[in-house]
């Protein structure tokens, strides 16, 4: 069934999201910041359904930064239980619904093993599905994955004259992502975040107020009707 005024035909390919406000939306109802990251759960799948109504084939949110270790080691706890019991209780869901899930970030030391288990065992089930891509970016910086696709070149042989875009892009940590056309976020912040540096050179930035547990759907379809009023040009003239 048609989302009123959105144009099927205009829907972006790929969506990244800053997930963001946990913290805040907790601390708002005197409750431990660890109840904001719970309650983020509700609004991740129920974005995600609004994603595959709208026929969205790639998904991207960020979960937890490279920067996100500086928080207290409880809250990095309990984020990596969160995470890891998550990925347990939804990625059958995921699978009935032809979710593909993929992960994007370094699996470093810091990342408990136990973790990149229930890592491996989604991207195992999910790998042949089809309908839409949720890529989870944890322990993730934009910054980072560009150190790494620099790395990887250089252990790859690549002279001075083989740098170029597409060579880099060749090493980034999933070549075959398509840039995001639309990048949304939450809490009413105006920054990055070192989101998909790289990637995100031409996608349009949508902000809102909405502190991520709150978030839904409904706005969700609302960045996307902002998203098809404007003109994307990539740097040339208006027709």
């Amino acid at each position: 069934m048609p989302v009123p005024e959105i144009d099927p035909n205009g829907v972006p390919v790929h969506i990244g999201v800053v997930m963001d406000g946990n913290g805040r939306w907790a601390q708002k109802r005197g409750l431990p910041r660890t109840e904001g990251h719970a309650a983020g759960e509700e609004a991740l799948f129920d974005a995600v359904e609004g994603a595959l109504e709208l026929g969205v084939k790639w998904l991207t949110v960020y979960a937890f930064s490279t920067e996100n270790w500086k928080r207290p080691p409880d809250e990095v706890r309990y984020l990596m239980r969160f995470n890891e019991s998550m990925l347990l209780r939804r990625r059958d869901e995921l699978n009935e619904r032809d979710v593909r899930i993929r992960f994007l970030g370094r699996r470093d030391w810091r990342v408990p093993r136990r973790l990149i288990r229930r890592m491996d065992e989604a991207l195992s089930l999910t790998a042949g599905n089809r309908t839409m891509t949720l890529t989870i970016a944890f322990n993730y910086g934009g910054r980072a994955e560009i150190v790494d696709a620099v790395r990887s070149m250089v252990e790859a042989g690549v002279s001075p004259r083989g740098v170029s875009e597409r060579a880099i892009r060749e090493h980034l940590y999933h070549a075959d992502m398509p840039d995001p056309d639309l990048v949304v976020r939450t809490s009413g912040e105006y920054r990055i975040s070192n989101f998909l540096l790289w990637e995100l050179a031409y996608s349009e930035l949508v902000f809102t107020d909405v502190l991520w547990p709150d978030f839904r759907r409904e706005h969700l379809f609302e960045a996307v009707r902002e998203f098809q009023r404007r003109d994307r040009r990539f740097g040339g003239l208006e027709a």
